[in-house]
């Protein structure tokens, strides 16, 4: 399988998961039910689920309120803009054997 199609898989699958993550958990906050810690939302943003975890908290209006998420999931996605960008260009080749 080609690298590229494995990470846009990857990306697709992380994104939808930040994505539901928000919903479920804005969900299980109106529910008063046990939640999904903060660190976990942070977590799946920073591993490449930035864009559906931006998407989710201003569809679901969920950690809008806080401004380390307001502010946050923004940074995270800036930061992984820039890596990609970073690594894109550096001088080096990546082949696979």
């Amino acid at each position: 399988m080609d690298v590229i199609l494995i990470l846009v898989v990857y990306f697709i699958f992380i994104n939808l998961a930040g994505f539901l993550l928000m919903g479920i958990d804005k969900w299980k906050a109106r529910k008063q039910a046990f939640r999904i810690p903060e660190a976990t939302l942070f977590t799946v943003a920073l591993i490449g689920g930035s864009i559906g975890s931006i998407l989710g908290m201003f569809t679901f209006h969920h950690k809008t309120r806080h401004w380390y998420f307001v502010y946050g999931m923004p940074a995270i996605l800036l930061l992984q803009i820039g890596l990609f960008f970073l690594l894109r260009h550096l001088p080096v080749t990546f082949e696979i054997m």
